[in-house]
């Protein structure tokens, strides 16, 4: 199936009542929605990019309900991602690319998928953007928190809107915030478990905000005011590692209790798992250069997976099939602003 961004300026009345996985039946095609608001430049949202995060969805189906009969603040342009995904509430579907790695400077090979995000971020650009916001959920233990791109006074000023916990990140490439922070600032909120009310809820306040700012202040945050983190490294497994949870054949044990460990200050010796048989590292620290810097974070102890140094991670999950698409974790560090 081609992938042809649809772009539509009236909002289909059945998206209203809609639960996620009937998005496709509805829309047929990527959508990228465009209505009109009293303040003429637009607020960009994206939402499901991972098909199995629907906390962006309900908050927009929200808004879009309590503004059913009165004009919108400002206008909304709302990219509804992964629909496929959605209706099978997966993260992805085994033969698509993930959503939230393909935007421009994107480091995958093309496909469609990035073709299709090159159309959005053209036409988005053409609109001259206010920001740009990207919701998600996590499946581990993590607290509500906003990540940037750009350690911009006007990024930190919309992600402090949300929480005053904000990850910066420049790695991995292709996530849509990285891209969008070319044309405006740009946020990515971490809503928490996707069948949590309150995360709806707190979307939904938040964007209910965005629409009434008139401006992004370019003023300093006071340091009190908030806790920024920066991701020194991505934790992957290696493709060819065996891992899980349980005490089955695999080569990698993982500690059952790991995602407790989410945005708490590790020390050195704290324990991700067990192996057996094994002699090399199964995990892969990728840094923001794309360096292999396992062996500062990581050593094998008497058959023991610990970390070699103090750090922070987030993202932790127990659920195997994102570890496997995505990552294992992220290691952070606190930045002094």
């Amino acid at each position: 199936m081609t992938l042809i961004l649809q772009e539509l300026d009236q909002l289909p009345p059945a998206i209203l009542t809609a639960k996620p996985e009937q998005l496709h039946k509805i829309l047929g095609a990527p959508t990228l929605l465009h209505l009109e608001g009293e303040k003429t430049q637009p607020l960009f949202i994206s939402i499901l990019l991972h098909g199995n995060e629907p906390t962006g969805f309900y908050a927009v189906q929200r808004l879009l309900q309590h503004y059913q009969h009165k004009p919108l603040p400002r206008s909304l342009s709302i990219f509804f991602g992964n629909t496929l995904a959605a209706e099978a509430k997966l993260r992805r579907l085994d033969n698509q690319p993930d959503y939230n790695r393909v935007w421009p400077e994107t480091e995958q090979s093309d496909c469609e998928e990035k073709r299709l995000m090159q159309c959005i971020f053209d036409a988005m650009k053409a609109r001259k953007p206010f920001a740009s916001i990207d919701i998600h959920n996590n499946t581990g233990l993590n607290p509500h928190y906003a990540c940037i791109n750009k350690l911009d006074n006007s990024f930190l000023q919309l992600a402090a809107l949300f929480s005053r916990l904000i990850i910066y990140f420049t790695h991995p490439k292709g996530v849509q915030s990285l891209s969008f922070a070319e044309l405006c600032p740009a946020v990515t909120l971490e809503c928490g478990r996707p069948d949590q009310d309150h995360g709806i809820d707190h979307a939904f306040d938040y964007l209910n905000s965005c629409l009434h700012l008139s401006e992004l202040s370019q003023r300093a945050l006071p340091h009190q005011d908030i806790a920024v983190y920066h991701t020194v490294a991505q934790v992957k497994i290696a493709d060819d590692i065996s891992f899980g949870f349980d005490e089955n054949s695999h080569q990698l044990i993982l500690d059952k209790d790991l995602e407790r460990l989410n945005f708490t200050e590790i020390k050195p010796g704290t324990r991700f798992g067990r192996v057996k048989c094994l002699q090399k590292m199964p995990v892969l620290a990728i840094d923001e250069a794309g360096q292999n810097v396992s062996s500062r974070f990581f050593e094998l102890n008497q058959n023991e997976l610990i970390t070699r140094c103090a750090t922070m991670p987030s993202m932790l999950t127990l659920d195997e099939r994102v570890i496997r698409q995505d990552c294992l974790c992220y290691l952070m560090e606190q930045l002094a602003l």
